[in-house]
């Protein structure tokens, strides 16, 4: 080998242990950070498991050996930042450790963070002076709002790249500074103890962003411009610019439409506006309520994300606010939406409405909820409660729901859902209500089972969601009309759910695998035909191949199966509950029913037509 190449390769080598060195460090750091500052949020940093791509709310190097980013909002710590940790991050260029409960003065050692251009540290409980945001040369946005900070604001003029500095809601004095920086866009001063006026690089912000402190909006320094004329002197029209009556009466005409084009127009652009909105901020802001109900930023922060022993996601109720949001449906219970936030991470948020409990109430039945872990049932996050919102947020499954598969795009360039994700789908789920029912001592309630509530996993097994909201909500929220095609007929009669009636509700969803119809659909453009009623009606004339999905006769073998599955289904929507099979003994009718996964299944022949004796339905 040539000197120069094993010259390169000890450098390549020499790096790679360097940069090994440094992220070991940098773990060590935040190690000890985490292990001196109390907090109340399960963090699964430890030292046997690596960093990047795994330790929740941290951002590596493209080259792993450095963390750049470093996000931890609404953990819960409280108390003063341990000095020598964070700032031992030497490359750390973001840094969110906002919606705490962090107290104490700034600290000092952060000034080692050469590199920082991030700073989120709102809504703690810091005190004392500002920091020297000089020592930071590459500060684009800082956020230190809703803190305790008092004294003056230091000198900016030498942060060239700042575009957004928030200062609001602090105890700062003095006057304020003459920012003349190229790049700032946004700025907020509000509600602190300012004094002087605003100075003519900031009089392009609007006044909000200076409201509650003792200011001046206009320079008293700033002479009075020579064009004006003084009071004692007549206006110009007084004398030889009088109008006549029919000129007069002509302007204001005018000026009467004119006004009223302009207020239309001005409606026009609000209201494409607000239909134009994607934000979930917005979405959330949409529903009409009087200005005094909207969620104050002082609310927020007593009513922040609570999140669940478990959880690996580094986001917050201001994360949140700020996402991109679509509309993944609107529900019994309330409207879905795919949130995908800044740091890419995709979650689906529950806006409920017609909540019937109290917050304590409400607390009490996220947290039995919250606290059910199975593979087949979709994993709730975190939760959100205050006077005008409750939220849920739900992990988000690319694959969709089994509605959206089984129903949607019925026509031309339409996939098939096959016969084996079909049983794999009705596995799952009847795993996840299973483990529902065992939930709160073995009462536990679904309460909402239907294919939209059924989302698939990585190997397409079906997972329940949406689970035990019906003892929240007002009885207001819950439909009166069977017209769902879901609800068993105890609970149309009562409006209470049971466990017996989440059996009716799933029995449903077996019908809609076995048929590929919806639980209610309408015949002819106006008959509207209930599911289960039309099944026992084919039954009773003659037993035909007619009620499975067309869709199932290409695939072979399978009719054995698609009969033992139709018995299940039949046996769970009697009408009777305590003629109902319980739903662990349903997991194991439909687990019996395929024992064996693969294909080779022994060919049963064409049987469908005349099996109808090996149907009992009573």
């Amino acid at each position: 080998m040539k000197a120069s190449s094993v010259f390169s390769f000890i450098l390549f080598l020499g790096t790679i242990v360097q940069g090994s060195a440094d992220l070991v460090e940098d773990k060590l750091a935040l190690l000890d950070f985490v292990n001196s500052l109390p907090h109340s949020r399960y963090l699964n940093w430890s030292e046997d498991s690596p960093v990047c791509n795994h330790w929740t709310g941290v951002t590596c190097s493209v080259d792993e050996s450095h963390i750049i980013a470093v996000r931890l909002p609404g953990v819960g710590f409280h108390g003063s930042i341990p000095p020598n940790t964070i700032s031992r991050l030497s490359d750390l260029q973001i840094l969110s450790l906002r919606s705490n409960a962090i107290i104490g003065s700034f600290p000092s050692d952060f000034a080692n963070l050469k590199n920082l251009s991030y700073l989120y540290l709102q809504f703690n409980n810091f005190s004392g002076p500002l920091p020297d945001f000089s020592v930071w040369k590459n500060l684009t946005i800082v956020n230190l709002s809703n803190n305790g900070f008092n004294g003056s604001i230091p000198p900016l003029s030498n942060l060239a790249q700042l575009a957004a500095l928030n200062l609001a809601n602090n105890s700062l004095s003095g006057e304020i500074p003459d920012l003349r920086l190229p790049h700032l866009q946004l700025i907020n001063f509000s509600n602190n103890k300012l004094n002087g006026y605003i100075p003519e690089s900031l009089q392009r912000f609007p006044d909000s962003d200076f409201a509650g402190n003792n200011i001046s909006f206009q320079n008293p320094t700033f002479p009075i411009s020579p064009s004006v004329a003084p009071a004692s002197e007549p206006l110009p029209w007084s004398k030889s610019y009088k109008l006549n009556g029919a000129a007069l009466m002509g302007v204001i005409v005018a000026a009467c439409l004119l006004g009223l084009a302009g207020f239309a127009f001005v409606i026009i652009i609000c209201c494409s506006r607000k239909n134009h909105q994607h934000g979930f901020s917005g979405r959330l802001r949409k529903a009409k309520r009087s200005p005094e109900k909207e969620i104050s930023r002082s609310e927020e922060a007593n009513n922040r994300l609570s999140f669940f022993e478990g959880c690996n996601y580094a986001f917050d109720l201001e994360d949140l606010l700020r996402a991109s949001a679509e509309v993944l449906g609107k529900g019994t219970f309330g409207i879905s939406y795919k949130a995908i936030l800044e740091d890419a991470t995709t979650v689906v948020v529950k806006r409920l409405r017609e909540v019937g409990v109290g917050k304590r109430d409400f607390e009490q039945q996220m947290e039995i909820v919250g606290n059910i872990r199975h593979e087949n049932v979709v994993e709730m996050k975190a939760y959100y409660y205050s006077k005008d919102e409750k939220l849920m947020v739900y992990e988000y499954y690319s694959q969709g729901s089994l509605c959206a598969l089984l129903h949607g795009n019925r026509g031309e360039g339409r996939v098939p859902l096959d016969w084996d994700t079909r049983m794999r789908i009705a596995i799952g789920a009847a795993r996840g209500i299973s483990r529902i029912h065992l939930g709160n001592n073995g009462k536990l309630v679904h309460g909402n089972i239907k294919s939209s509530n059924i989302f698939l996993n990585s190997q397409n097994y079906g997972c329940m969601s949406d689970l035990g909201l019906a003892p929240v909500m007002s009885a207001l929220a819950l439909p009166i009309s069977r017209a769902a095609g879901y609800r068993a007929p105890e609970v149309t009669d009562t409006r209470k759910a049971g466990q017996p009636s989440d059996v009716f509700s799933f029995g449903v969803v077996l019908l809609e695998l076995l048929t590929g119809k919806s639980p209610v659909y309408s015949v002819n453009g106006d008959e509207m035909v209930h599911l289960v009623r039309w099944v026992h009606s084919v039954v009773r004339e003659e037993w035909t191949a007619e009620v499975f999905d067309m869709e199932l006769m290409r695939y072979p073998n399978i009719e054995e199966e698609l009969v033992e599955m139709l018995q299940i289904a039949m046996s769970c929507v009697v009408r009777e509950p305590d003629q109902r099979p319980k739903m662990s003994d349903v997991m194991k009718m439909i687990e019996n029913v395929r024992l064996d996964e693969s294909d080779s299944r022994p060919s049963s022949g064409n049987k469908l037509p005349g099996v109808r004796s090996e149907l009992s339905f009573g």
